[in-house]
């Protein structure tokens, strides 16, 4: 699983900087304010040998100190990035890729600590639900496609027509679909949906009767719909990449705690219902 994600990382941040290199408009949506290209530039080496070439190295032998390498170069470049935002107040698209590149390497280094199952009551539970929701919309759904937006410099006001009414039509069916999955785990499954705060039981009712990621779906279905309404193919990219990255990275991850807690019922959950396309039947059991 990890060699997978740490190829993958390679394989993006080389993408990312032949982008910066064959294209300008790309590069420009980079920068900060005041502070010359030729700054951005000067982390090419240190990027490519700490982060890319490390990566690499980390995907065909396991080494958990190359892992914390790779960690703290993401870090250092985090930590630059926040504060030329906080100094230029601009720059806000790469530094946000940072902050995600960071977490997703703490992801990789400490996974098995972020899977924890919660121990509050049903109330309690439905509380932290509806906050994780609102904080995970307003920065996934409206925070990261208006920096996307801002850094190209797109028309950030929908227009009104046919997309923008196919993109909120599709928006509101995948936020209930989003909502009534997370009102099955928290009924059934007495916990959040939340790795943090996981579920204590499995839930195989509602949405989860037909597939098995209905939350993954719901929240890529909102991203796509996001990216018709405003007819960008940069938030399109965006909500495809986050779908491949959770299906290749995440999803191992969470099916190997899953099948560790639940055994041989999630095991034979799993087989009896897909991962993407949902079978519309209701399963036994």
């Amino acid at each position: 699983m990890k060699e997978t994600a740490y190829l993958l990382q390679a394989a993006l941040i080389s993408a990312w900087w032949l982008g910066l290199a064959t294209s300008p408009g790309f590069f420009n949506a980079f920068q900060f304010a005041g502070i010359p290209p030729v700054s951005f530039w000067a982390f090419f080496a240190p990027d490519v040998l700490l982060i890319t070439t490390l990566s690499v190295v980390r995907a065909y032998h396991k080494n958990s100190a190359v892992e914390l390498v790779v960690l703290g170069a993401f870090a250092y470049a985090t930590l630059y990035c926040c504060n030329a935002t906080a100094l230029t107040l601009s720059g806000y698209l790469p530094t946000g890729l940072m902050t995600l590149g960071l977490f997703y390497n703490a992801f990789l280094c400490f996974n098995e600590a972020l899977f924890r199952s919660s121990s509050t009551g049903l109330a309690w539970n439905a509380t932290k639900t509806l906050v994780q929701i609102a904080c995970i919309w307003i920065l996934a759904l409206a925070v990261v496609p208006y920096v996307i937006l801002d850094a190209f410099n797109s028309e950030i006001t929908p227009s009104l027509g046919a997309p923008t009414v196919v993109g909120c039509a599709l928006f509101l069916c995948c936020s209930l679909l989003g909502l009534t999955s997370s009102f099955f785990l928290v009924r059934d499954g007495d916990g959040t949906p939340l790795p943090l705060d996981q579920t204590n039981h499995l839930v195989a009712s509602g949405p989860y009767q037909c597939v098995r990621n209905p939350m993954a779906i719901a929240g890529i279905g909102q991203g796509i719909a996001i990216s018709i309404v405003f007819q960008s193919v940069l938030i399109l990219v965006y909500s495809l990449l986050g779908a491949f990255v959770w299906h290749l990275v995440v999803r191992p991850f969470e099916e190997q705690d899953m099948l560790k807690r639940f055994g041989d019922s999630y095991q034979s959950y799993r087989q009896r219902v897909p991962c993407w396309l949902p079978r519309f039947r209701k399963n036994a059991g």
